[in-house]
């Protein structure tokens, strides 16, 4: 009886451990860029979400972790007073949250999930996903904030900062680059589900299926067993 406790156990943790995750990707190569202040045309965003790829909406939602990088040329006079830059950040979701930073969207009820989500699939008429890569008092004047439209139209600039410690590191929106997108609603992917992960609208499938049956077929040993010994 101790044996198939274990396996029980066992295959309990093994069915966890295939929780499902979203994974959010944006590059500049999707979208049709125009510099409208400055000459900063490159950016990617990945994002991995702790949370199953389902309809609802998202603010502020659990992250594991956020790696994205946005590069470019600036004009003369911005408050930074530099002449270009690379931001590069590889963070945890706790990280991103606690300098200032938030994200958001809301996936639609009638969204198809087999082939990840699309920007027409995200509810809402106006601005549908927001990333802000806000930063407070870190010194940086080039964190990215990046709206989309569900009209096919977007755009990626500096967010605000109004540091605490040190206000020459003041910067508003847009002060050090703006950059206007175009791209297919119907044909541009953000976000999809981990390789592997089972289908969430596929209930009863997958791994906790498998371990369903296989719970039951040990109950069913278990119990026989035990009228031989009686």
């Amino acid at each position: 009886m101790r044996s198939i406790i274990i396996l029980v156990l066992g295959m309990t943790t093994v069915g966890t451990a295939n929780a499902q995750t979203m994974f959010l990707s944006i590059s500049s190569d999707d979208y049709v860029v125009t510099n409208v202040f400055s000459d900063v045309d490159t950016f990617n965003i990945d994002i991995e979400i702790n949370m199953p790829l389902l309809p609802g909406t998202f603010v502020n939602p659990d992250i594991v972790s956020v790696v994205y990088s946005v590069s470019g040329t600036l004009v003369a006079g911005t408050p930074s007073g530099f002449p270009a830059f690379a931001l590069q950040r590889d963070i945890t979701g706790a990280e991103f949250y606690a300098q200032g930073s938030s994200l958001s969207f809301s996936i639609s009820p009638n969204a198809v999930l087999s082939d990840g989500i699309q920007v027409a699939e995200l509810a809402g008429n106006g601005i549908v996903f927001t990333f802000n890569g806000k930063e407070i008092d870190n010194g940086r004047f080039h964190p990215a904030l990046l709206e989309l439209n569900a009209n096919g139209t977007g755009r990626i600039q500096n967010s605000d900062n109004v540091p605490v410690e040190n206000p020459l590191q003041q910067v508003d929106f847009g002060e050090e680059y703006i950059t206007d997108l175009m791209f297919d609603p119907g044909n541009t992917t953000l976000i999809t589900g981990t390789p592997g992960a089972p289908d969430p609208k596929r209930r009863g499938s997958g791994a906790n299926s498998s371990l369903g049956i296989t719970l039951l077929l040990l109950l069913s040993l278990f119990v026989a067993v035990n009228r031989r010994l009686s």
